[in-house]
């Protein structure tokens, strides 16, 4: 049988979906490292929303081939670790001015989220349904709600609650603490809809 060319793969919903998510974390980045934070962390929900989508639709698609399954497997995995590795890293970097103390935060919190998608595509799901250590992409769901503070207390005080929950949360994605695979379940879906949307309304606001 003919090997696909690499390109086809685009037309597959799921797999523009997760390039849906890619876009929204260059857009992510991109906002972090020129200070419009309240866009970056817009652009890291989306981010997690579109992950989420790409797998439900994959779920239910038909006539999808199990190597159709497999290629959108690996990209997921190389786009969370820019999604939920490098972008939050970059986000820690950009807020402490690019300061060489945050250089130390920034690779745990990278090298963390390599080391926990490497273990998962090793041994997969625990039991068959639970994750081994805290799943990346609540990473981004925790820093965008956690941001929402840097508004309420002073710069200095938000940037060690930044680089503390950064480090904090790269400690529970290689811990062997077992969380839920959130994702699997429609009613969550239906929940990070509408986490996503407040999340989008209170930033925009703070854009206006």
């Amino acid at each position: 049988m003919k090997q696909p060319t690499i390109l086809s793969y685009v037309r597959d919903l799921p797999n523009l979906l997760s390039l849906s998510g890619l876009a929204c974390t260059v857009l992510a980045i991109y906002f972090s490292i020129t200070g419009l934070y309240a866009a970056a962390m817009i652009g890291m929900v989306w981010a997690v929303a579109f992950d989420w989508a790409d797998g439900l639709v994959a779920r239910k698609l038909k006539g999808r081939t199990p190597t159709d399954a497999k290629f959108g497997g690996q990209l997921d995995v190389v786009i969370d670790i820019v999604s939920y590795g490098v972008t939050p890293a970059i986000l820690l970097l950009s807020y402490g001015k690019f300061e060489p103390i945050f250089l130390l935060g920034a690779f745990i919190m990278m090298a963390a989220a390599a080391i926990r998608l490497s273990y998962f595509s090793t041994y997969g799901l625990a039991g068959g349904t639970k994750y081994t250590g805290l799943a990346l992409d609540n990473n981004s769901l925790i820093l965008v709600s956690v941001f929402l503070l840097e508004s309420l207390v002073s710069n200095g005080v938000f940037t060690i609650i930044l680089y503390i929950s950064g480090v904090g949360l790269a400690i529970l994605n290689v811990s062997e603490i077992k969380t839920p695979k959130l994702s699997g379940n429609p009613n969550n879906v239906y929940l990070l809809g509408v986490y996503t949307l407040g999340i989008t309304a209170i930033y925009s606001f703070q854009l206006l």
